[in-house]
C-alpha cells in the first residue's frame, strides 16, 4: 500500500508536476498581494488595514516566498528515502529561506533616521543579512563534503536485504509525512484565521508569523530524525555512521529551538545548528577515509 501511495505522491513526475504549480502559484499570489496593498493604499477594501504586510509593497515578497517554502517542505519529503544528505540538507535551505523570507520583511521595517544601530529593526536587518551569507556558504560546504557519495546513492539499486527494508521503512515513513504537515498547515492558517478575526489584524500580524507551521513542522522533523537513527542500527553498526546521525539530531533540535527566541539569539542559535551539521559531516568524512574496521 504505501509503495503504491509513494509512487503516486513522491514519483518524479508528481515532483515536476509541484514545482510548475507552486511557481504558477507564487506569481499570482505576490499579484494578489500587490494588488491588495494597492487597493488598501486607496481605502478601496470597505476597511483599512495596518500594519507593513499590507502598506508595503516590499512585503508583497514574502508570500510567494512562503510558497517557495511549500515547495522546499516536498521536496524534503521526496528526497528522505533516496539520501540521508540531501534530507539534512533540505532542512538547512529551508531555514535558510526562513531567513531570507523574513529579511524581506526587515526591509519594509528599515529606518533611515536617527542611529542605524539605535533600531531594533535596523539590527534585525544586519543579523539576518549575515546569517544569510554564512547559511549559503555552509550549506555550500555541506554538500560539496559528500557530492560524489550523493551522485552515487540517487542512481545506486540497493541489493543488501537490511538496506532494502530500511529504504522501505524510508518511504512508508515519507508517505505519512505527507499528510502529517499538511494538517499541521491547516491546523496553523486556521488558528491564524481566528486569530484574525478575533482579534483583530494588529494581533494577527504581531504573532511570529516564521513560527508558523514552521515550528511544528521542526517538532516532527526532530521525532522523524530519531527514528531514522533508531532503525539505521538495522543496517549499520559503524560508530562513526550512528554518531553522524544522531548529530544531525542535535542541529534539527537547535533549528526547533531557534523558534522560541528572537533578534540575535534566534540567528546565533540558526547558525549553530547548521554548523554543527557541517562539523559532524566533516568529522565523519574524516572517519570514512581511516577506513577504520567495524568490530572493534
Amino acid at each position: 500500500m504505501f509503495e503504491t501511495i509513494y509512487s503516486k505522491l513522491l514519483d518524479e513526475r508528481t515532483k515536476k508536476q509541484s514545482e510548475k504549480i507552486i511557481i504558477n502559484i507564487a506569481i499570482v499570489s505576490f499579484i494578489i498581494h500587490l494588488a491588495i496593498i494597492g487597493l488598501n493604499d486607496l481605502n478601496l477594501l470597505g476597511t483599512t488595514f495596518s500594519g507593513d504586510l499590507f502598506t508595503n509593497p516590499i512585503s508583497a515578497i514574502y508570500t510567494p516566498f512562503s510558497f517557495i517554502l511549500i515547495y522546499e517542505v516536498y521536496l524534503l519529503i521526496y528526497y528522505l528515502p533516496k539520501s540521508m544528505t540531501i534530507y539534512i540538507g533540505k532542512q538547512y535551505e529551508i531555514i535558510m529561506l526562513i531567513v531570507i523570507r523574513r529579511l524581506y520583511k526587515d526591509l519594509s521595517n528599515i529606518s533611515l533616521e536617527g542611529n542605524w544601530f539605535e533600531s531594533a529593526e535596523n539590527l534585525q536587518f544586519i543579523y539576518d543579512i549575515v546569517a544569510t551569507i554564512i547559511l549559503f556558504l555552509l550549506i555550500h560546504f555541506f554538500y560539496r563534503m559528500n557530492k560524489f557519495r550523493v551522485r552515487k546513492l540517487l542512481k545506486l539499486t540497493e541489493t543488501r536485504p537490511e538496506l532494502i527494508r530500511f529504504v522501505k521503512f524510508k518511504k512508508a515513513l515519507a508517505v505519512l509525512l505527507v499528510p502529517t504537515f499538511i494538517i499541521i498547515a491547516a491546523f496553523n492558517m486556521i488558528n491564524w484565521g481566528m486569530s484574525l478575526v478575533n482579534k483583530g489584524t494588529d494581533f494577527a500580524l504581531s504573532m511570529d508569523v516564521n513560527s508558523v507551521f514552521f515550528d511544528d513542522f521542526f517538532t516532527v522533523l526532530i521525532l522523524v530524525d530519531v527514528l531514522l537513527v533508531l532503525f539505521s542500527f538495522a543496517h549499520t553498526d559503524k560508530f562513526n555512521k550512528v554518531i553522524r546521525n544522531s548529530g544531525f539530531v542535535i542541529s534539527t533540535i537547535l533549528v526547533k529551538l531557534s523558534f522560541s527566541v528572537k533578534g540575535l539569539e534566534n540567528v546565533l542559535l540558526i547558525i549553530a545548528a547548521v554548523g554543527f551539521g557541517v562539523i559532524i559531516l566533516w568529522i565523519h568524512k574524516l572517519f570514512e577515509q581511516n577506513k577504520l574496521p567495524t568490530n572493534y
